[in-house]
Order: C-alpha cells, then structure tokens, then sequence
C-alpha cells in the first residue's frame, strides 16, 4: 500500500503528467489502489512541492543553458515559449491576471498544470505569494474534476 502512495505522490510532481495523471494512477491503476480522498491529497501536495523552486530558479536555469552546445535549443524553445504563454495570459486577463492564473492552472489540460503556470508567473514577474495562491486554487480545481472523473472511472470498473 505505502508503494501506492508514493507512486501517486512522485508522479504529481513530474511535469506535464502532474495530478491530471497522478489521481487517476492512484485510483485506478494502483495495486492496490489509492483512496480517492488521499490520492487527491497526495496529488496536491506533490504537485505544489516544486512550485516555489521553478518560481525562483527556472528561469534562471533556462537563462543560463539558452547559449550552452546541447541544450542550448531546447533551453531558447523554453524560453520562449514561457515568454509567449505569459504574454498571451496578461494579454487576455488585463486586470484580471490571478483569476486568470487560477483558472489557466485548473483547467485540466495538457500544458496548463502548475509548472506551467508558475512559470509564465515568474516570466511575467508577477507577486510570489499572490502566484502561488492562484496556482494552488488552480491545482484545488484541476484536482477536483479529475478526481471526479476518477470516481467515474471507479464506478464503472466496479
């Protein structure tokens, strides 16, 4: 069981997967599988752990290797992508930036996680505390549609 857990927790903090895979491993592939109430918890606090070190150092990180010989490419495509993804977040909220952080994080889709979100805001030099208070409200919401379709998914395997 203890595996379960750990799995469901290391997976939430792997980008791109995050929660939107981690919950429903937990609670469907897992043997045995998680509950659904401490795979969302586990879920959530993996997927915020790394959240103030790509704030403070991601993009320091991406600067740094943008000009290196082997990662120099994919560093620069990070870069700008992270530029252009803020850009069109501030561009389309206006006074709004937050909410729309939250809502950009909590929509379950793929590019639009925590890692993600936490980076446009470091791209966009946005308040780290404000940041991480809309990130984590987005994770919240983002946990809670796939938890319940998790519930689904367990209802009609059952």
């Amino acid at each position: 069981m203890l595996k379960s857990y750990i799995l469901t927790f290391l997976i939430s903090m792997v980008p791109v997967i995050e929660l939107r895979g981690a919950i429903p491993y937990g609670t469907l592939a897992c043997n045995p599988p998680v509950p659904l109430v401490q795979a969302y918890i586990l879920a959530i606090v993996g997927n915020m752990l790394p959240v103030p070190f790509i704030f403070f150092f991601a993009r320091r990180v991406l600067e740094w290797g943008a000009d290196k010989p082997v990662i120099g490419c994919f560093f620069s495509w990070c870069l700008k992508k992270g530029h252009r993804g803020g850009e069109k977040l501030r561009a389309s909220a206006g006074h709004g930036l937050y909410w729309a952080l939250l809502l950009f994080v909590g929509i379950p889709l793929p590019g639009t996680g925590a890692w993600t979100g936490t980076l446009a805001a470091s791209f966009l030099d946005m308040d780290f505390k404000k940041s991480v208070r809309a990130v984590m409200g987005g994770v919240l919401l983002a946990g809670l549609i796939i938890g319940m379709l998790s519930a689904v998914g367990i209802n009609v395997l059952q």
